[in-house]
């Protein structure tokens, strides 16, 4: 099984390699000239939330961030929602996509390009600002909710999306960004409601069901790439395999967060009454 794996990956790293081009506009945008800026903040963003973060926090009280979350979650609400809209707000991205969304249309002929490689930075860019998401976990010492569920989405993300632009776009890209910054828009008005206090939690009934709309987010994403991959779509297969493989796991993670947070929990509470 291992040995599989590292073949599978070997020949990944192969087809990207086949299949990446040099961009000069797209190397000349912030943290993309380099693997390196974005490699160091994932790395110390690592360190902080793991090593360094709870160790400066153990005899320390908790920071209040209440206004800071607020502003914080209203500022990813404002900038999903935007991103949302910026994603298909051409009428010809929409008729392109309907029309080659299997069998896309190649270099210059594509009226896309540019507007793919525009989203897909801002969309990266919105990875490297949720890691902000976990140093806030930190700083207000609920080290609990720092899993390993929550540290690899983030970092997993941040570094696949940066690679996603530097080395292999590919346009089955777009609809997975746009379901999750739809969710998002969902998240972290969710966030947002919370961090308003007291009074808003009667309108937070619905946590599970956000749990829900992630696996169900997810479940949509593998059933379109796995299409892709069966109708041996004219797009680029690493990036088609390597979404549907870490798709598949961000799947199996969530539905096991699930399953302790709400099933067992419910279990439990049912025997115990």
């Amino acid at each position: 099984m291992a040995s599989a794996m590292v073949q599978l990956i070997k020949w990944n790293y192969q087809q990207i390699l086949n299949e990446t081009s040099a961009d000069p506009l797209v190397d000349s945008w912030f943290l993309m000239g380099s693997p390196w800026p974005v490699f160091g903040l994932v790395g110390f963003y690592l360190y902080f939330v793991l090593i360094l973060g709870p160790k400066q926090m153990e005899n320390r009280k908790p920071f209040d961030l209440t206004k800071v979350m607020i502003l914080y979650n209203l500022y990813q609400v404002v900038f999903s929602s935007w991103l949302c809209v910026k994603l298909f707000r051409s009428d010809k991205a929409f008729d392109y996509l309907s029309k080659h969304y299997c069998h896309p249309l190649k270099g210059a002929d594509n009226p896309i390009n540019d507007e793919l490689s525009e989203a897909a930075w801002y969309y990266f860019f919105s990875k490297m600002v949720e890691l902000l998401d976990t140093i806030f976990f930190v700083l207000r010492k609920k080290q609990s909710q720092v899993t390993f569920l929550h540290v690899y989405h983030h970092a997993n993300l941040a570094v696949s999306t940066w690679a996603y632009l530097k080395y292999v776009k590919g346009e089955q890209g777009v609809l997975i960004g746009f379901l999750n910054s739809v969710v998002h828009i969902i998240m972290y008005g969710y966030y947002l409601l919370a961090a308003l206090g007291p009074s808003f939690q009667k309108y937070l009934w619905w946590k599970k069901h956000l749990t829900k709309l992630q696996l169900l987010q997810f479940l949509i994403m593998i059933l379109y790439l796995v299409s892709l991959l069966l109708m041996d779509c004219e797009l680029p297969k690493a990036l088609t395999v390597y979404m549907t493989l870490n798709t598949t796991f961000f799947f199996v993670l969530f539905a096991d967060f699930y399953r302790k947070a709400y099933i067992r929990s419910q279990l439990k509470l049912q025997k115990e009454t």
